[in-house]
């Protein structure tokens, strides 16, 4: 019953998306979806779902759908070499792997029963989330700009001089590694969707053996991320210090919409903020940063897995972070919103999986509290933290650890207690 109603629930949510996008001339995530049956699509999430799809297949299955999904793409790749249509941005393969996907919702439903049915289409249900996900996530984007023409930019600017303004410090430090140190850090913003996966595929490892999902694990973590956060875009528009103190990250927006062209080299000054008028393309998904939300959950969800796989968490949070801040996507204050955030939907995830109890509800009230404080504050507070930075950077990051402290203090209690060793009994000595 949950999984039909988060079905019920997420088709409801793109329609609603997909009434509102046409209204502003584009296609919504529904229709997109469904022309990359035949149009050359996007192939990492469409693999990354396929791959997350054949965790309820067994070796010989998985073997048999990767290469029909492979044999489809590769007519699809000769047909529009024959025809002469244009393929860019990495755009030649993918479709085979949606099809496979929706092939085995059909067999799901007219070739399985009982438990067999339902495990198949969850593992279905969990590929097509991660892809409609991806889809949704960019519809809102676009809403974010047509929506929102004004953004708050000048507020977290001046509220991140609390924390000593630490985008144009990362940003000068990545500039000097360039070229590579931009490039590795371009390659692990853009592939996080790719480090989720592993992880999920590590956690979802043994559900071909066992038929059945575990209770928790990264993915609900993400969609939930993914599918809340854009609500905040709406209500707190930033578009980043690249964007709105620089030429922006690809000359989109430029200097025309920005205060001034300051971003890296010079911190703005202290002044009063005001809403201010930007461009209809940028995307307001500045706070709180879901790069960050993201990253800290996949370092959450490595630390039991292997050594391997922590090292890899630990980089990829650490290098997300840096090139958040260094390629000028976000403000400092938008990492704090977005661990903290981050850790109340993990907490409150965790609480739905373990049963609610008292320590449980109390975290998931004080992150949720001091979330909403930390926004109340960078709007209306902002002069007060960029003038008292002993004070109030201190505070911020105090907020954000007291949130990490509550999670690790409250998910131990959590975990199942070791049962202790029995000793054997000693024997008495032989007479």
């Amino acid at each position: 019953m949950i999984w039909v109603a988060v079905g019920v629930a997420a088709l409801g949510f793109m329609v609603v998306l997909e009434i509102v996008a046409r209204r502003y001339g584009q296609p919504g995530p529904l229709t997109s979806q469904v022309g990359e049956l035949v149009f050359a699509p996007k192939p990492g999430p469409l693999y990354g779902g396929l791959a997350l799809m054949m965790v309820v297949l067994t070796w010989r299955q998985r073997l048999i759908a990767a290469g029909i999904a492979i044999g489809i793409d590769v007519v699809f790749v000769l047909v529009r070499w024959a025809i002469g249509a244009e393929m860019t941005d990495g755009r030649y393969f993918g479709n085979g792997a949606l099809w496979v996907m929706s092939g085995y919702a059909v067999v799901a439903v007219t070739r399985r029963t009982g438990q067999e049915r339902v495990l198949l289409l969850k593992g279905v249900g969990l590929g097509l989330l991660l892809v409609a996900g991806r889809k949704t996530g960019d519809t809102w984007l676009f809403i974010t700009s047509k929506a929102r023409p004004a953004v708050l930019d000048q507020y977290v600017a001046t509220a991140d001089h609390a924390l000593g303004n630490p985008s144009w410090l990362v940003g000068r430090i990545v500039r000097a590694t360039d070229p590579i140190g931009t490039h590795l850090l371009h390659l692990v913003y853009a592939q996080l969707a790719v480090a989720a996966v592993v992880v999920a595929l590590y956690q979802l490892r043994n559900v071909a053996v066992e038929r059945r999902f575990p209770s928790h694990h990264l993915v609900r973590t993400f969609l939930v991320i993914g599918l809340l956060g854009p609500g905040i875009y709406m209500l707190f528009p930033v578009v980043g210090p690249v964007f709105a103190y620089g030429p922006g990250a690809s000359g989109t927006g430029g200097v025309q919409w920005a205060v001034a062209n300051l971003w890296p080299d010079t911190p703005p000054s202290i002044t009063a903020p005001h809403p201010m008028s930007y461009d209809e393309i940028t995307p307001r998904n500045c706070m709180p940063s879901l790069h960050t939300a993201w990253a800290a959950a996949i370092f959450i969800h490595s630390r039991k897995g292997p050594l391997l796989l922590r090292y890899a968490g630990t980089f990829w949070l650490i290098a997300t972070l840096t090139a958040t801040l260094g390629f000028g996507y976000h403000y400092g204050v938008d990492l704090v919103a977005g661990v903290v955030f981050a850790l109340t939907i993990e907490a409150a995830l965790r609480s739905l999986d373990h049963g609610w109890d008292r320590r449980g509800i109390q975290l998931v009230v004080y992150g949720s509290t001091v979330f909403a404080a930390l926004l109340v504050s960078y709007r209306y507070l902002p002069m007060e933290l960029a003038t008292h930075p002993g004070v109030f950077g201190p505070l911020l990051l105090l907020a954000m650890t007291s949130v990490i402290y509550g999670y690790l203090r409250t998910t131990k209690l959590w975990e199942p207690a070791a049962a202790p060793t029995r000793q054997p009994e000693p024997q008495p000595e032989p007479v």
